[in-house]
């Protein structure tokens, strides 16, 4: 795995484990992850230690897409998820790790991040914004607090 990892810290007004489920359902998932312009379609995703994921990413603008899918390594319900991704493209190779730290805070959840294995193709700098756009809609999808 390459070196190559970067770092993102948020903090959100809702609980942890709110946060949590947005990384493990589908429908969520393609509501925030996909950075703007983009749509993601969710292909398979079997939430479980051992279990596996596929989606793609549409750019909605050119019509081009990207495929990719990973393992889940760890998972604790509403504080910490580790798991892969791997990219269909061979011009993309390599497996990424992504981790997840969740920590209840004062005013709802502290969420920290890190992407390591990031191919050497990818501008570290696309990276840092593709997550800051996700996780401005990850904001927009966990903190409103609707009831019923």
């Amino acid at each position: 795995m390459s070196d190559r990892t970067i770092h993102l810290h948020r903090v959100l007004r809702c609980p942890p484990a709110k946060v949590y489920r947005a990384f493990l359902e589908a429908g969520a998932l393609a509501r925030w992850l996909p950075p703007h312009g983009f749509l993601c379609t969710v292909h398979h995703l079997d939430a479980r230690v051992g279990g596996s994921f596929r989606m793609s990413f549409q750019n909605f603008g050119t019509g081009s897409a990207h495929s990719f899918g990973g393992e889940y390594l760890e998972l604790v319900p509403d504080e910490f998820l580790r798991y892969t991704d791997r990219f269909d493209d061979p011009n993309l190779p390599g497996t990424l790790e992504v981790t997840v730290r969740l920590k209840p805070v004062l005013c709802g959840c502290e969420v920290s991040i890190s992407q390591a294995g990031i191919p050497d193709v990818i501008p570290l700098e696309m990276c840092y914004l593709g997550w800051q756009e996700s996780l401005t809609q990850l904001a927009w999808l966990v903190e409103p607090d609707i009831p019923g």
